[in-house]
């Protein structure tokens, strides 16, 4: 991983930052490569449970570097770096992310943002997708919008190519909570300490159970879950919080298979 992309750990909390501020954070293909280095980082780092991802500087990231790519010939070194790795189009992670939005938030960041659980916008957040203002299609976000903010709010963002600002934003659903721009990592923070609370293992079967069961039949999205159920039974965790329920104490979970 380079400059690019800040991974950081603190406890159980991973954060990842954007790190391009003297460019806004625009994404070039350095930036693309060390952010799918702290996704894969993150997934793979077992003291890891929750994740913030956010923005150094004035903006979360301001897109794709246009002086780094050529989207109408799909060259350049943003292009090269294979999509199918990144969280952006589809990289199965399933422990919870939070996005702190701290500015601009637009095109291949945006994208992004509408892979995480949560989306906490500091009032200062504006978010778009420009791409068809520049004659090009957005993929990954068209595949991902309707499903998260509904048809019509999606078609706006993707059709139209304006920015939307926090409250909007929160109005489609795509923001969970605005926020005052100088506490935005500290609600970030007291989210990710909240989600600490739940036995690691078993929020990731829930979230993964969720994220699967959209692309399932019903029955067949139960019967999934009721196998992950099973499976979940089966780590440490799922001894340590009934005896401490029994026991009226705050349970210290493991995290360990078993």
């Amino acid at each position: 991983m380079g400059d690019t992309v800040l991974y950081e750990r603190e406890g159980h909390i991973a954060t990842i930052t954007y790190n391009r501020p003297e460019a806004m954070n625009a994404i070039n293909g350095q930036l693309r490569a060390d952010l799918n280095a702290a996704w894969e980082q993150f997934r793979d780092d077992e003291e890891a449970w929750v994740g913030i991802v956010t923005g150094a500087g004035r903006a979360f990231s301001a897109g794709a570097d246009l002086r780094d790519a050529n989207p109408a010939t799909g060259s350049g070194t943003f292009w090269e770096i294979p999509s199918y790795n990144s969280l952006e189009s589809g990289m199965e992670i399933f422990k919870p992310v939070i996005a702190a939005v701290n500015g601009y938030c637009l095109g291949f960041a945006l994208t992004l943002v509408s892979a995480c659980d949560f989306v906490i916008a500091s009032e200062q957040a504006q978010f778009g997708f420009p791409e068809v203002r520049i004659g090009i299609p957005t993929i990954q976000g068209a595949v991902r919008m309707p499903a998260r903010i509904g048809w019509q709010n999606a078609m706006e963002l993707l059709l139209i190519g304006e920015r939307v600002d926090a409250n909007r934003a929160k109005e489609m659903g795509l923001a969970w909570k605005v926020v005052p721009h100088e506490q935005l990592m500290d609600e970030a923070k007291a989210l990710a300490e909240r989600l600490l609370l739940s036995a690691p293992l078993a929020v990731r079967a829930t979230k993964e159970v969720g994220r699967r069961g959209q692309q399932m039949p019903f029955s067949e999205a139960i019967r999934f879950g009721e196998t992950m159920r099973k499976v979940a039974r089966g780590t440490a965790d799922a001894k340590v919080g009934p005896a401490a329920f029994r026991e009226k104490t705050t349970p210290v979970w493991t995290g360990e298979e078993a």
